[in-house]
């Protein structure tokens, strides 16, 4: 299948015009210009970018991947897949021993079925003064045997644990889980700037999305989030979704990371496509009012209800660069970087990459999405 379009943003140029060859799952090969052969579809006006990958989101269109059944898990990831996202982790927030298990065992089946990339532990061995949407009751310090029964139940599916270093047993339990191939996150924390540090050293890898539920910057004490951004080994997350950080944290953000070390998420529940309401969030209770999640009687926000599409729009228009700039540098942010963090597949769209794109208007819409060479949306 030859396709061709007025703008490609293969991840590090931008074609104009420019077509792509895709072979079963596959992109063949991509060129600037017209190709050798008449295109089988020609996607006019439009700019075509690598799809979306998050790697921290909770749910969708009503459903939890909490719930841990399959159904529910389909109905999630099919909702964020018409947005552009070719592939995400499915997160997990605080709960229980045995609640845990059980959640792990059902998701690693849908990691082996190919409805999601992997599980993200999100908890429970979290700061409680930082607990966000998480249940503080339920919160403990790492065991080494409650980490290896979880392991054993992901079966090599658990991609990434956020974990608050300041726990007793923290800094063993970050090189417990990078031992067995785990990314680890600090998040949640009110870890000082060396205690962060320290977990960096012990391999910590990813800031769990950045200055939201962490110990704040102050002109003496860092914090997490200075630390987390000065290593040069660190990947940031951050929800650019218009409620959880300011269009000045992320241009400083990009500004201070570079072009290779931001990751945007969603953090995305439930409540995603659904009209205002209440939901949960695992055991939390979550008021949706005009978009914006909080936890239940409160002004803590849980979560979003955002889309990638979303962040990526947020990104380009508030860059504060070009507008070639700002597009590269969000598709790094939305793609490549993500991937890369948690050794996902995902080279931008290049030759010998999985063929996964996605078709944006002139305001950044979604208008098709293309998965593995099938189109899920937009045909």
């Amino acid at each position: 299948m030859l396709l061709t379009a007025d703008t490609i943003a293969t991840g590090s140029e931008l074609l104009r015009p420019g077509w792509i060859e895709v072979d079963q799952d596959t992109v063949a090969a991509v060129g600037r210009g017209v190709p050798s052969r008449p295109a089988d579809r020609d996607l006019g006006a439009v700019t075509v970018v690598p799809g979306f990958v998050d790697t921290h989101l909770h749910g969708g269109a009503g459903a939890n991947f909490s719930a841990a059944v399959a159904s529910e898990t389909a109905t999630a990831v099919a909702y964020h897949r018409r947005f552009g996202t070719t592939a995400m982790v499915a997160s997990l927030v605080t709960a229980g021993p045995d609640e845990l298990l059980r959640q792990v065992y059902g998701l690693a089946d849908d990691v082996r079925a190919g409805l999601v990339d992997g599980i993200h532990l999100e908890g429970p061995w979290l700061s409680a003064s930082r607990c966000g949407a998480h249940q503080p009751s339920l919160m403990r310090d790492p065991n080494p045997a409650e980490i290896d029964r979880v392991l054993e139940a992901g079966a090599g599916t658990i991609r990434m644990v956020t974990i608050a270093p300041e726990r007793d047993g923290g800094l063993a339990a970050i090189g417990q889980f990078v031992d067995a191939g785990v990314v680890v996150a600090v998040g949640h924390t009110e870890a000082t700037y060396e205690q962060t540090r320290a977990a960096i050293a012990a391999g910590a890898t990813v800031g769990t999305h950045l200055f939201n539920a962490m110990r704040p910057i102050d002109r003496r004490e860092p914090g997490p989030a200075i630390a987390l951004l000065e290593d040069p080994s660190v990947t940031v997350e951050l929800i650019t979704d218009g409620v959880h950080i300011a269009p000045a944290i992320y241009r400083h953000v990009a500004m201070s990371a570079g072009r290779d070390r931001v990751s945007l998420i969603t953090d995305a529940m439930a409540a995603t496509g659904m009209p205002d309401g209440r939901y949960r969030l695992g055991p939390i209770a979550v008021d949706v009012v005009a978009g914006v999640a909080r936890v239940g009687g409160s002004d803590t926000i849980a979560g979003s209800t955002a889309t990638m599409d979303r962040v990526f729009r947020f990104a380009v228009t508030h860059a504060g660069l070009p507008p070639e700039a700002a597009l590269l540098q969000a598709v790094r942010q939305s793609s490549i970087n993500p991937a890369r963090a948690l050794g996902l597949p995902s080279d931008g769209l290049t030759p010998g990459a999985y063929a996964d794109l996605v078709v944006l208007d002139g305001d950044l819409a979604v208008r098709g999405v293309l998965r593995r060479g099938q189109w899920i949306y937009g045909e």
